[in-house]
């Protein structure tokens, strides 16, 4: 049997989790206006005028202001220099104020009223008159059209610049918030290894995963959860009917949750049983090409050869070519932060530099079509001194957790 999977039950694993949050820190209002001034820098270097922020993590991001995105518009406008504008319906407006950590105006709108002329008259009032406003990537076509249709005054532009730019690089405390996240789903991993056994359902194991995120102190349970067994592996994000575990199956777990506002995202891959000698050998592939990832990244190159290192030694191996299977079908990573999937991606057309305090998946997924898949997915970030792994990888596959 694999080092560390089965011979143990749910209800044990849950009594031995702890609260793993006491000591957490979340981020103030201090950091919320640094990332203000740091994304009016760009904007001035980019000749922005002005960025909207939509309800979402972009909003919250830069003001602190927990709000979902949904039919009717809720943002801010953050202009280049000067104090940030809130944009809302005049029913929202008392809660707005409640959620509001950063400070600002808010201009309201009727619900027979448009907001998309109210933004540009806020404009207006900012003293804005024309120039470039960069529209939040995440915002809705709907919202961003209805602003291109008022206002002709003004050339509408990505904000992706600025909004990326600033979220890529994260501080020492968003680094610490992740780093929090990560080792709490490691070791809930490691429980749901050891509560395996032969005929269990994904759903007792997506169940009991999320029971441990929340008992570890992650108050929303696990952020997402895909539990796949045997052939149902080599599906990346999972299939319809998933069958229940077998003996000697591949086993492929990916899961995370929040802390702090901050996602951590982790899979593993190991058999349950013994692992035969195809199976073992194409682990280690995986494994190789985590590595390759890894250390390819270095501080003032592109994204991409972080990509082209992991498919350049699968190609090596016979896999492949490029998204051809058996090899991997999908960019080698992505950032996280706030959003578990954020830029950069790890792919082959990102030319985005690598610089220290920017984070990444590693994840070089190998597909074997029609026999089992294998997601080796440990994340790290930048440092002066090249790539640090939040959580080291894997071993082996007989020993998947490092014991």
């Amino acid at each position: 049997m694999t080092i560390g999977v089965g011979g143990s039950d749910s209800a044990t694993e849950l009594a031995k989790l702890e609260n793993a949050c006491g000591d957490i820190s979340t981020i103030n209002e201090l950091e919320f206006k640094q990332r203000i001034e740091n994304a009016q820098r760009l904007m001035q270097q980019n000749d922005i005028d002005a960025i909207y922020l939509n309800a979402g993590t972009n909003l919250f991001y830069f003001t602190g202001m927990r709000w979902h995105p949904s039919e009717r518009m809720v943002g801010a406008i953050l202009p280049a220099k000067g104090a940030v504008v809130y944009i809302a319906p005049h029913f929202e407006k008392g809660t707005i104020t409640q959620f509001m950590q950063v400070q600002g105006d808010i201009e309201t709108w009727q619900e027979h009223e448009s907001p998309y002329a109210l933004f540009c008259h806020t404009l207006k009032c900012m003293g804005i008159n024309n120039g470039n406003i960069g529209i939040d990537e995440a915002t809705p076509f709907f919202i961003s059209n209805g602003i291109a249709l008022t206002s002709e005054h003004y050339q509408l532009v990505s904000a992706k610049e600025i909004t990326a730019g600033c979220r890529a690089i994260k501080s020492d405390k968003e680094l610490a918030l992740i780093q929090k996240a990560k080792n709490i789903t490691l070791e809930v991993q490691k429980a749901a290894a050891r509560i395996l056994y032969t005929g269990i359902s994904t759903t007792e194991v997506s169940t009991f995963i999320d029971a441990a995120h929340r008992k570890m102190g992650a108050p929303k349970g696990s952020y997402f959860c895909i539990v796949l067994f045997g052939k149902d592996s080599s599906f990346p994000h999972g299939v319809k009917d998933p069958q229940p575990l077998k003996e000697n199956d591949m086993v492929l777990i990916d899961t995370g949750c929040m802390i702090g506002d901050y996602i951590s995202d982790i899979t593993r891959s190991y058999v349950f049983g013994k692992a035969n000698e195809k199976q073992t050998a194409m682990w280690q592939v995986e494994r190789n090409a985590q590595q390759s990832a890894f250390d390819a990244a270095i501080n003032g190159q592109p994204c991409a050869v972080i990509d082209n290192a992991a498919r350049s030694y699968l190609a090596s191996q016979g896999m492949g070519p490029e998204y051809q299977t058996p090899g991997c079908p999908h960019r080698t990573g992505h950032g996280i932060g706030l959003d578990i999937h954020e830029w950069p991606y790890l792919n082959k057309a990102e030319q985005t530099l690598l610089a220290p305090g920017m984070c990444f998946s590693n994840e070089p997924m190998l597909v074997i079509p029609d026999e089992y898949g294998i997601r080796l997915e440990d994340h790290f970030y930048m440092t002066e001194q090249g790539p640090k792994w939040f959580t080291e990888p894997s071993s082996s596959i007989n020993n998947p957790f490092n014991y």
